[in-house]
């Protein structure tokens, strides 16, 4: 194709991102020394589901680099990646895989180094089976989650089996169900049920607390902590302030702008209505690229924010596929809200749990839920 003067166009080798995700590799570098320092040894990491969809291969280099040699997975194929990235760079680490051995075959755990977290008798059973060319392994109780892992009496049984094993036995866990909870009694419950559980292992290394757990009074933290959520930024202990580093930002384009007279509706089902004049900016960011849908304000509640020349603007309506409202309305109509500029969903002031709890759901949800779509912008350093 040309154009009238017989010239080819110029196309651009990229073009604008319409929303950018951008990952400060630093602020989870601090965060886990932070969390080492408060177990007064190093910490383990989660990087399961890509590492909370962040981005494994970043996040665990930065991580290796930073001191990290304990790593947990949800699955054996996520721990063969894990595993060839860490002999690319030059490190060896211990890598766990929390859903055991999942059918998948225990040649393949050994050929990779991976260390399956056993969970069941029949794990065990599989396990012992495999003899001396079986992996290193761990055992998982259940204390209370009722999900994975060895009840009491299983795991009476197969501390008597393990005898001869017990030296291929790695890590001794188990999982707390409420420790973001910080006065639940059940947290107490379930380090009394831990503490006899692994005292049937003699000196195996024992791992308990994840990302709440670690801040708990009680202090649980043994030999290995397992934090995920708080690395990334997100909040260990709701209803406080934050003490993890921020990591994520996230911004999207302005598309559009227009003003909508008292009594419009905006967005699919007509959910909120203008009460007066409003000036709404519309933006490239959608629930594709992992706003969620219930992210905007209804006529029966708020909904999450976003940030526009330092104010705190309400998204407005359903969040759609692609595209979601915010209310521009209390800025000056300046170059901040022009089309082209850009609007902060997340940043310093804006985090990952203000806008899961303005959209009714958790930074969990939100952080594994980011679409292809917007631009990874890592960064070594605070910018």
């Amino acid at each position: 194709m040309t154009l009238g003067s017989g010239r080819p166009p110029v196309v651009p080798e990229t073009l604008p991102a319409p929303a950018v995700l951008s990952i400060d590799l630093t602020a989870i570098a601090a965060n886990w020394r932070q969390l080492s320092a408060i177990a007064g040894h190093a910490s383990a990491a989660v990087v399961k589901a890509d590492a909370y969809g962040l981005g494994v291969d970043p996040v665990a280099r930065t991580l290796l680099q930073a001191g990290c040699r304990d790593f947990f997975v949800s699955q054996a194929d996520e721990g063969r990646a894990l595993r060839v990235l860490c002999e690319a760079v030059g490190q060896d680490a211990a890598i766990y895989v929390l859903n055991g051995i999942d059918g998948a075959d225990l040649g393949f755990h050994r050929a990779f180094r991976l260390r399956p977290v056993l969970s069941s008798p029949q794990d065990v059973a599989a396990w012992l089976a495999s003899g001396e060319a079986g992996p290193l392994a761990a055992l998982h109780f259940d204390t209370g989650i009722s999900r994975l892992g060895l009840s009491d009496a299983e795991a009476a049984s197969v501390a008597a089996s393990l005898r001869h094993r017990m030296a291929d036995i790695r890590l001794v866990m188990s999982h707390f169900v409420a420790s973001e909870e910080r006065d639940n009694r059940i947290n107490a419950d379930q380090i009394g049920r831990f503490e006899s559980l692994r005292a049937q292992f003699g000196s195996v290394p024992a791992s308990l607390a994840n990302s709440s757990g670690v801040f708990l009074p009680a202090r649980p933290h043994y030999d290995l902590i397992r934090p995920g959520y708080a690395l990334y930024g997100g909040n260990p202990t709701p209803g406080r302030a934050n003490p993890m580093r921020p990591v994520l930002g996230l911004s999207a384009r302005v598309i559009q702008l227009r003003t909508v007279a008292p009594g419009a509706t905006v967005g699919y089902a007509g959910t909120w209505t203008a009460r007066q004049q409003a000036r709404l900016a519309i933006v490239s960011l959608g629930y594709a690229d992992g706003l969620p849908r219930l992210a905007g304000a209804s006529d029966e509640r708020a909904g999450a924010e976003a940030m526009v020349g330092g104010i705190r603007c309400p998204i407005v309506g359903r969040v759609s596929m692609d595209l979601a409202a915010v209310d521009v309305s209390e800025v000056a109509e300046a170059a901040a809200v022009q089309p082209g500029a850009t609007i902060a969903f997340l940043n310093k002031q804006i985090g990952i749990d203000d806008l899961a709890a303005g959209a009714q759901t958790i930074g969990y949800a939100i952080m594994t839920g980011f679409g292809r779509r917007p631009r990874r912008q890592y960064r070594q350093a605070d910018g």
